[in-house]
């Protein structure tokens, strides 16, 4: 067995039947589906025009921004479409 299977998956670049991933909200410790996108960036490291992604579900999407704001790193949010 290895992690793929255990995940419910295959492995990356491999055929199979196993339903696509779904999003999952980037909390700690949350299995949530995501239905919010935050953008962010550090000033720091990053160009201006660079936007790192982090997902969160409807309960976390708060805290997450919050966290990205006290930080000066949060940039946007936006829902989570589903392609």
């Amino acid at each position: 067995m290895n992690l793929f299977d255990m995940l419910g998956g295959s492995a990356p670049g491999t055929a199979g039947d196993a339903a696509p991933a779904r999003t999952m909200c980037s909390r700690k410790a949350c299995r949530e589906a995501a239905s919010w996108k935050l953008l962010w960036n550090n000033p720091k490291i990053h160009t201006p025009e660079r936007r790192k992604t982090w997902l969160a579900c409807d309960e976390h999407v708060a805290w997450l921004q919050d966290y990205l704001q006290t930080r000066n790193l949060w940039r946007e949010t936006l829902p989570l479409e589903e392609q």
